[in-house]
């Protein structure tokens, strides 16, 4: 269960060019997995139009629709050549020929397979996704204008940044760097986050935590004394189709990130990816079911909550993303089963009844805390099964490597977001005003209410 140095160094190489003898079944590959991870927009649009309430469900509709349509043209114009240009070790785009507008792949230079525009898609859908957790944290209080900024600066800069440092061949803290002045690779071999749950999920997630924090909790969420009060989401149905859907996407989100098949065993890969995100997934739906029934009164409401099961799923999910080429399968339980208990459910619990931070999806919970403890679990649990650059894994070697790595981009994302957020807030561009989010955005921005009740079909009759 080892894939070799030179097999890593093809991964971020095929990301950017067939040159390491891509095959039209590659191409295939990354296609077919790029449209179920595409598949994930509509999840995200179900799951969070099932958990806020039925008067702003046009509204949460039309933001994710949008993430995938701003999400493509940025990313075609920018935020794709900011991430995987050469460039410096901070930021793509600074070499002489930067990949702006995609230069090479649509012009005399493209490869005869399609397998760099295949690619771009594939990198696409994942920077799309990035954007659409922040606007599940921000629910039903942020304004359309506010919504399009901070989903442009993320799409454009934010999140391309991240993935450049550990995705691309130049990137400081990149398994893919061996580019040091010494010949060997950067951070002692650099991070182990083979389909994001740093780089990825935490980043979205921790965008979505200072988001949900400057813009304010929803009218109603908290009483006089600060304690939380209900506010449920108008359909579990929605909430389940939407996970479900997300779990599916899932299967393109992490198998696909061997960005090929023919390359020595990626198949094997492949299907291993498959299993350990399937029983962490499980493990983490079943985990959090039974906290959410039998944990602490002060946070719990003693139910058999849908709602707790959707969110260990996609705590589980995120919990394995980083090492799912890595871990065998029982490690793939414990990290569901761990990533839930001790990194989502004390996030979530501590976020909204200590921090007093309204964030309706969880969002940070379920991919900030839970993509986090991903990259930890996948740096040192994953030797020996695995060598990745210099064999340090499973060492506090690799435990102080991926420390330092999670530290940078929380502290990237973060500043950034301040730096967005803040100001959007004083010009009164991020939230919309009280008597919009009392009487719903959809009745005030969109037209109509989403739903037809049966007295608005007779009026219209």
């Amino acid at each position: 269960m080892t894939m070799n140095d030179t097999a890593i160094t093809a991964l971020v190489t095929a990301s950017q060019s067939a040159s390491f003898g891509a095959t039209q079944a590659d191409t295939f590959w990354l296609l077919i997995c790029g449209f179920l991870v595409f598949f994930m927009q509509c999840g995200f649009a179900l799951l969070e139009a099932g958990t806020v309430r039925a008067k702003n469900t046009k509204n949460i509709l039309l933001k994710n629709l949008l993430d995938a349509c701003i999400g493509a043209l940025i990313w075609f114009s920018f935020g794709y050549t900011v991430a995987y240009d050469s460039g410096s070790a901070f930021l793509g785009g600074t070499t002489a020929s930067p990949s702006v507008f995609l230069n090479g792949v649509f012009d005399a230079n493209e490869d005869t397979t399609g397998y760099t525009a295949a690619g771009w898609f594939f990198q696409y859908v994942f920077a799309a996704a990035a954007a659409t957790i922040v606007s599940g944290a921000m629910a039903e209080r942020t304004a359309l204008t506010g919504y399009i900024c901070y989903t442009v600066v993320i799409t454009l800069f934010i999140y391309p940044v991240v993935v450049h440092w550990g995705w691309s061949s130049t990137g400081w803290f990149s398994a893919f760097n061996t580019l040091t002045a010494d010949g060997k690779s950067a951070w002692e071999g650099g991070l182990v986050d083979f389909a994001g749950s740093g780089i990825v999920h935490m980043t979205g997630g921790v965008a979505a935590l200072v988001g949900a924090a400057i813009v304010g909790p929803r009218i109603g969420r908290f009483d006089e004394a600060g304690k939380p009060l209900a506010m449920p989401g108008h359909s579990t149905t929605l909430q389940v189709m939407g996970t479900f859907m997300l779990w599916l996407g899932w299967y393109g989100f992490n198998p696909g990130s061997t960005l090929g098949l023919s390359p020595d065993n990626y198949t094997k890969i492949a299907a291993r990816c498959v299993v350990t995100t399937t029983l962490s997934a499980a493990a983490g739906g079943i985990t959090n079911l039974l906290l959410e029934r039998f944990g602490p009164s002060m946070w719990c409401d003693h139910t058999w909550s849908v709602g707790a099961a959707c969110n260990g799923i996609l705590a589980g999910l995120v919990s394995i993303t980083a090492g799912c080429s890595v871990l065998l399968p029982g490690s793939a339980v414990i990290a569901g089963v761990v990533g839930t208990s001790c990194f989502y459910f004390l996030a979530s619990k501590l976020v909204l009844h200590v921090c007093k931070i309204d964030d309706p999806l969880d969002a940070f919970a379920v991919h900030g805390a839970s993509g986090f403890f991903a990259v930890i679990f996948a740096n040192t649990a994953a030797y020996p099964t695995y060598a990745y650059g210099a064999a340090t894994k499973g060492t506090g070697t690799a435990l102080a490597v991926a420390l330092g790595t999670l530290m940078a981009e929380i502290g990237w994302v973060a500043g950034c977001s301040v730096i967005m957020f803040f100001p959007l807030k004083k010009l009164g561009l991020l939230r919309v005003s009280a008597e919009v989010e009392t009487a719903g955005m959809d009745v005030s921005k969109h037209g109509g209410s989403a739903y037809e009740t049966p007295a608005a079909s007779v009026a219209s009759a």
